[in-house]
């Protein structure tokens, strides 16, 4: 399971790379590899300013449907559109190709209360 040290997590499998005051987003390979294979991501929020913690989207896997929750507050700016067309990049690199979406944050306090590498590892048992 790939864990990278230089990104921070949510309770909920999300990935945040923070570049500034942006935000890139995805799941995490842990998820991916719980889901199986991912044949749609649904974002509808483009555009919109959402709370930490609010759904953003959705990702459809062959045998589930899941939520997707905003790890930080702020206007979701960009959406991965090679998504739609291929959205198995989420499952063969979650941390590159697969990202979701990104946010420009609102509230950078709320990176403190992301989790570290370590303390994710802890969380999914790694």
């Amino acid at each position: 399971m790939n864990i990278p040290s230089d990104l921070k997590y949510t309770k909920d499998h999300e990935w945040v790379r923070i570049e500034g005051d942006i935000a890139i987003v995805g799941i995490t390979d842990f998820a991916q590899g719980e889901l199986g294979d991912i044949v749609y991501v649904e974002v509808e929020t483009l555009d919109e300013t959402l709370d930490k913690d609010e759904v953003f989207g959705t990702v459809e896997a062959v045998k589930t449907v899941s939520d997707l929750f905003l790890p930080l507050s702020g206007e979701i700016i960009a959406f991965n559109e090679s998504l739609e067309d291929e959205p198995e990049k989420v499952n063969t690199d979650p941390y590159g190709e697969g990202w979701i979406i990104k946010v420009k944050i609102s509230d950078s306090s709320e990176v403190e209360g992301l989790l570290g590498d370590a303390e994710y590892k802890e969380l999914v048992g790694a």
